[in-house]
């Protein structure tokens, strides 16, 4: 049975989906741009901030779930502009630790709200 996972502590879905879905061990974390659930805006301008922010709500919905950063087994990450690949990644290294989650990285033409980045996640739990 699917199990939707709800948290103040990270944006609330703007549309017909879940901050994540927990089905059996694993759960799904829906991509998560970098709003701050306190103020509902964009926690900065800037790639480090966005991707700080992102990887937070994230972190906090697994918490929500019971799960934590090092049960994440994949990530996917959209970036507006490929260029900020590096700046993403020395963000990204502080959130994870070996053995890394798998990942696939991509430049999209548009994230909602004009973000800079967005992030989903898949962990597992047991």
């Amino acid at each position: 049975m699917n199990q939707a996972i709800k948290t103040k502590d990270a944006p609330a879905a703007i549309g017909p989906y879940s901050q994540a879905i927990r089905s059996g061990n694993t759960i799904y974390v829906s991509g998560q741009i970098p709003i701050d659930p306190a103020t509902g805006e964009f926690a900065g301008a800037d790639i480090k901030t966005q991707t700080r922010q992102s990887l937070t709500n994230i972190k906090n919905i697994l918490a929500a779930a019971g799960a934590k950063m090092s049960d994440v087994v994949k990530t996917t990450v959209l970036l507006s502009d490929i260029g900020n690949f590096t700046a993403m990644n020395e963000v990204y290294a502080e959130f994870f630790t070996e053995p890394f989650p798998a990942r696939a990285a991509f430049q999209t033409a548009a994230i909602p709200k004009g973000a800079l980045v967005e992030i989903e996640a898949i962990a597992v739990v047991e």
